[in-house]
């Protein structure tokens, strides 16, 4: 790579100097300027510009050798010392005392200098003066002032800082030139770019690789060589790969460079690359003892060496630039750096959450209260993430003391499953069981799994186990606890377990109807509903939401408002009330919201999905599925994320895009530990798409099993999930009117529903129908409209509207008067 480009003004100085050489006309040149910017290129370029009788000499410092008495003067003199010619003495002649800097050695080096310049100019070149050692140092500020009748060049290569005695002894000499290299401008970085990819280059990596380096050419240069060596395509480059390789080029280089020139400030990068760049100046000065100036110098030389930006915040410039240095710091000294900032932080008064992370990180053995206190605040600012990553380390403190405290240990296991409430639910599971199992008192673990009763966490047969062990043993107490009692019994029976369900059931019809009321009483709608029981489920649920609390005043915590709005908008749904039950459903989205309670929020949708779904409005029912599956996914639970996209996958089949219904069911498979609901709710979504696709075959056997697991956790109520009508649409498809006939005839018997005999001598269709979608055909085949309909069944228009739509889809008609064609006329029908 030619690194002389952007150099025409420095070599245009060069050669006026050189030209301008001769008895009375000296010239001391010196090249100032960042490592890297090409002044030891200056140098070399002088040598071919210099004339053919010159008489050359060089030197190249090093700090190793800065210890060595005249040794930068040796290099420049022993080529023509050490021969004895023309009358030149040899080295150690001129300086008898040792090589100590006395007025008569300098006089002997001035007489050499000035006999080997007699018939010939003489150049003197040397490269990093500012490493030579003192003497020889001296020697060339005493040299540099006594030139005026000679025709020597002397030209050195020195920092752009911390050689200020030397400046100021040169400063006032006539002949002297000071040469400060430009960093090279963005076209002659595209040309060097270029001609070392020996290709046209993309203009967006020219401009990556300028702005990286700065315009250095040192810096450039390593950095197209890794560029190279990765093979990054020069005209198509991958611009993130490209910026973490040029961020790792300028973090090697830059950083040995600032090693070896200025500890502190490679001191501060570290700090700042392991802490964080937003670190204050403080903290860094405590973590190193440094003063304030101290680091603001090390930060002023981080700026320009472009590792930082000028801040403040001082921060790094690029996001690959900080993993980078990461990369370049041992595994010790980054714990080491974490260990120290968890020691100094607390004396600074920084937050809790900064230490917290500071001893995570290190790995540290000690700071209980430290981690308990920043789980605390982050989760009062709704970081659950991180309180609940601080309360896991705090735990595992807590459990390798010796002698842990049972209290102490309980409380943060109980704290770390309320966060992951909001963050985990999988996990929250996982605590709740632990809780349970802890050699604690009853009444300890009772009071621990009451703060983690989650209906979302019964999405999930584990989810209850806990709660179902537990009510159980309250149950046989003499005197259980009532709310505590309602409230993890509500939780197990959710989840198909009926512990404490006769204790439970006498609390609640003869104590206040409050919040752990509520929710038991929801949840036992539910349960009675799913097992048939309309009216007692009916009323239970209408009584259980009459008395929830309003949105705006359900505060925290959000489950003690929601718990018994889930189980009574199932049971209304499952008792054919879709009016009550969206009621419900609003209550349960809006108080969720309201009340800051994002695990019940899910459930909130998933019910009003279902609303949406049955009344045939697919477009809404598709939305909320949606959100289900983003908020379940958001809060760990794979069990409600599965019911979203089954619920998701029944709306686009009725929207008719079975494609996308299956891409949806295969994003996930469903958990094996789902509830039994959730599997089923899959089975039929699964059965759906597969009618719409066509294969009526795998339909019906899906609809079967889906059928199957309902029975065997006892939900006998075919309106729980209408697998029979499902399945027995599946059989007319295939031809097979027997089989649907006898499917719809083997559903168990409800209030309302005629007998098996009448259906089976029904006119085709009718078996397809649901008991309120039968009551609706016989009041319309009569002759009453809508309206009239709706009051006779004390339910909406709309509803009854939502009624005749899907009617008229079972049976493959379009109108009112197909349907009366249809079914009218039968005398069984109008009994």
């Amino acid at each position: 790579m030619d690194a002389l480009l952007h150099r025409k003004n420095e070599l245009s100085l060069f050669r006026e100097a050189i030209g301008e050489l001769a008895p009375g006309s000296p010239a001391v040149i010196t090249v100032e300027g960042n490592r890297g910017i090409g002044k030891s290129a200056l140098l070399e370029a002088v040598i071919e510009i210099l004339p053919p009788q010159s008489q050359l000499l060089r030197a190249r410092c090093h700090p190793s050798e800065s210890g060595f008495e005249y040794g930068m003067v040796r290099q420049l003199f022993d080529p023509v010392l050490s021969t004895g010619r023309g009358g030149i003495p040899d080295f150690d002649d001129t300086h008898p005392d040792g090589g100590r800097p006395t007025h008569e050695v300098l006089l002997g080096l001035l007489r050499t200098t000035r006999t080997l310049s007699a018939d010939r100019p003489l150049a003197l070149l040397v490269d990093d003066l500012s490493h030579a050692d003192p003497p020889s140092l001296l020697w060339f500020s005493s040299i540099a002032r006594r030139l005026d009748q000679l025709p020597v060049l002397m030209v050195a290569t020195l920092p752009s800082t911390g050689t200020g005695q030397l400046l100021a002894d040169l400063g006032q000499l006539p002949y002297l030139r000071r040469i400060r290299p430009e960093p090279l401008c963005p076209t002659c970085t595209g040309d060097l770019v270029e001609r070392a990819f020996d290709a046209p280059v993309d203009r967006e990596l020219a401009a990556l690789c300028h702005t990286l380096s700065r315009g250095n050419p040192r810096i450039l240069g390593e950095l197209v060589g890794r560029l190279r060596q990765e093979r990054i395509s020069p005209g198509t480059p991958d611009p993130a790969q490209a910026l973490a390789i040029g961020s790792a080029a300028l973090s090697a280089t830059a950083l040995a460079w600032l090693e070896e020139d200025n500890p502190e400030a490679a001191e501060l990068l570290a700090q700042l690359a392991v802490l964080g760049p937003d670190t204050e100046a403080a903290v860094c000065g405590a973590l190193s003892q440094c003063g304030d100036a101290q680091i603001q110098r090390a930060r002023t030389s981080l700026v320009r060496a472009g590792l930082l930006e000028a801040g403040p915040p001082a921060r790094f410039p690029y996001p690959a630039l900080r993993p980078a240095v990461l990369a370049r710091i041992p595994a010790p000294v980054r714990l080491g750096l974490h260990e120290r900032a968890a020691v100094v932080l607390p004396r600074l008064g920084a937050p809790a959450t900064e230490t917290a992370e500071h001893l995570i990180q290190a790995g540290c053995d000690w700071g209980l209260d430290v981690l308990d206190n920043a789980g605390t605040q982050a989760a009062a600012v709704g970081d659950y993430e991180a309180a609940a990553r601080f309360l896991r380390r705090a735990l595992a403190l807590a459990d390798g003391t010796p002698e842990p405290s049972a209290e102490t240990f309980h409380e943060l296991s109980v704290r770390l499953g309320a966060v992951e409430l909001h963050h985990d639910l999988d996990a929250c599971v996982r605590q709740a069981v632990a809780i349970a199992d802890a050699p604690a008192e009853l009444a300890l673990r009772a009071h621990g799994l009451a703060r983690l009763a989650e209906p979302a966490l019964a999405a999930t047969t584990e989810g209850g186990r806990p709660f179902a062990r537990v009510a159980g043993e309250l149950a046989a107490l003499p005197s259980p606890p009532r709310g505590i009692l309602l409230r993890l019994s509500a939780q197990a029976l959710l989840c198909g377990h009926r512990a404490g369900l006769r204790q439970c059931a006498r609390l609640l019809a003869r104590g206040p109807q409050d919040a752990d009321a509520r929710a038991f009483g929801g949840a036992l709608a539910a349960t009675a509903a799913a097992t048939g029981r309309i009216a007692a489920a009916r009323r239970l649920a209408v009584r259980v939401l009459a008395r929830a609390p309003d949105a705006q005043q359900a505060g925290p915590p959000g489950a003690r408002a929601t718990a018994g709005a889930v189980g009574a908008s199932l049971a209304l749904i499952w008792c054919g009330d879709l009016d009550r039950a969206a009621a419900g459903a609003g209550l349960l989205v809006d108080t969720a919201r309201a009340g800051g309670d994002p695990a019940s929020l899910p459930l909130g949708l998933l019910v009003r999905a279902e609303i949406a779904y049955r009344r045939g409005e697919f477009i809404q029912a598709l939305a909320d599925a949606y959100d289900v599956v983003q908020e379940a996914d958001g809060l760990g639970s794979a069990a409600v994320a599965c019911a979203g996209r089954a619920a998701g996958a029944r709306a686009l089949a009725g929207l008719g895009r079975p494609d996308q219904a299956t891409a949806l069911l295969a994003a996930a498979p469903v958990p094996a530990d789902a509830h039994p609901l959730v599997k089923a709710l899959s089975l039929q979504a699964h059965g759906l798409v597969a009618a719409a696709r066509g294969d009526h075959t795998a339909a019906v056997g899906l609809f079967m099993d889906c059928g199957h697991r309902l029975a065997l956790r006892g939900i006998t109520n075919p309106a729980c999930l209408p697998w029979r009508a499902h399945a027995a649409q599946a059989y007319l498809a295939l031809g097979e009117r027997t089989a649907a006939v006898t499917i719809m005839s083997s559903a168990p018997l409800e209030t309302g529903r005629p007998d098996p005999a009448d259906r089976a001598a029904a006119p085709p269709g009718k078996e397809l129908l649901t008991p309120a979608e039968s009551r609706v055909v016989d009041l319309v085949v009569r002759g009453h409209s809508s309206l009239e309909v709706a009051e006779k069944l004390f339910l909406s228009k709309r509803t009854i509207d939502t009624h005749l739509g899907r009617i008229y889809r079972k049976l493959g008609i379009r109108s009112r008067h197909e349907l009366v064609a249809a079914l009218g006329g039968d005398q069984a029908w109008r009994g």
